[in-house]
């Protein structure tokens, strides 16, 4: 057997010449199936990652710097002249026997009763509305499209909504209470004093509920029917089966649910910004509003940034608290 050999040709593999190195012709080079095939992905993540750092990571950096420094409009045009102030902003911050930390601490409770119900509450009508989909009848589609416009809707658009709503004199919520039902002696006002907690309760549930709905209804699907079969053929009623196969199935999923409402209704900002202005009622004073005022409204930006490091501290610890007991949960349910 002859080996023809062709002049000036040599063969990559037995050269040990790489598929990316640039050949003769000037080509650009392929990329090595190594890289392909394993930095490819990370490469894919890079814009993600750069974004990530350049609207949260490094904002919350400067913010950290911030809270160190007495940072008012005096400075505002030279954040490096600022005196520094080491941790005078975080001892008035919670000082609660003085004006500042007394006010923070409103808030704080203010906004933890607010999440509780909120996120109790959208979580409630979310499973009853899940489970009562899994259901076949007439309408169903419409129905479910119906429920998960809340989500849909823009939210600034839908507070505003809310806002006309609940008008003292020409409100649609005071003419079906007082005009229509009876229920009041006089037209509320909904905007201001301690009723604004109840409608801000009201539009924070109506906007976060349908993606409570939403996850739990993809979280009934994995769970077999047979399972309820079986139960109703043993006699066991509705309410039952709720309790001993819907409520346990669907433990992972509510305890990602929980964790990520309470997130979003701690932080959120639109809901209350847009339905009372820069300056929200005491009885619906949430943090974020608070912290917005002691740095927008008041200029002391410096004691606003020491607040949202304090509130960023509190979330995480909540978090790392709520993982490490639905993990021991987990295992021990597994066990």
């Amino acid at each position: 057997m002859t080996t023809t050999v062709t002049p000036g040709r040599t063969d990559r593999a037995g050269s040990g010449e790489s598929v990316g190195t640039k050949d003769a012709r000037g080509r650009l080079p392929r990329i090595p199936d190594r890289i392909r095939h394993g930095g490819l992905p990370y490469l894919l993540l890079l814009p993600a990652v750069v974004l990530e750092l350049l609207v949260h990571l490094i904002p919350m950096v400067i913010g950290i710097a911030m809270s160190f420094r007495q940072l008012t409009q005096f400075y505002i045009r030279n954040w490096g002249q600022a005196p520094w102030a080491a941790f005078d902003n975080y001892r008035v911050a919670v000082d609660f026997d003085a004006p500042i930390g007394r006010a923070l601490l409103h808030s704080f409770y203010v906004t933890c009763l607010f999440s509780v119900l909120a996120v109790g509450l959208s979580w409630l009508f979310g499973v009853a509305a899940a489970i009562m989909m899994q259901e076949n009848f007439r309408g169903r589609g419409l129905l479910r499209a119906v429920f998960l416009t809340p989500y849909a809707l823009p939210v600034y658009a839908a507070v505003i909504t809310w806002a006309f709503m609940f008008q003292r004199d020409n409100g649609l919520i005071n003419h079906v209470l007082h005009d229509q039902l009876g229920l009041t002696d006089q037209p509320s006002f909904w905007l201001i004093g301690d009723n604004s907690f109840v409608a801000l309760v009201v539009v924070a549930v109506w906007k976060s509920w349908p993606f409570a709905f939403l996850i739990l209804m993809a979280g009934l699907q994995n769970i077999p029917r047979e399972l309820y079969e079986a139960a109703a053929i043993d006699g066991a009623g509705v309410w039952q089966q709720i309790r001993k196969i819907t409520l346990p199935s669907l433990r992972p999923v509510n305890q990602v649910l929980v964790l990520v409402l309470f997130l979003w209704t701690f932080n959120d900002f639109n809901t209350p910004y847009v339905l009372f202005g820069r300056a929200a009622p005491e009885a619906a004073d949430l943090i974020s509003i608070h912290i917005y005022q002691s740095s927008f409204v008041t200029w002391n930006f410096g004691s606003g940034s020491a607040m949202s490091v304090l509130l960023l501290l509190f979330l995480l610890l909540v978090t790392a608290v709520y993982l490490l007991l639905t993990s021991r949960g987990r295992k021990t349910a597994d066990a």
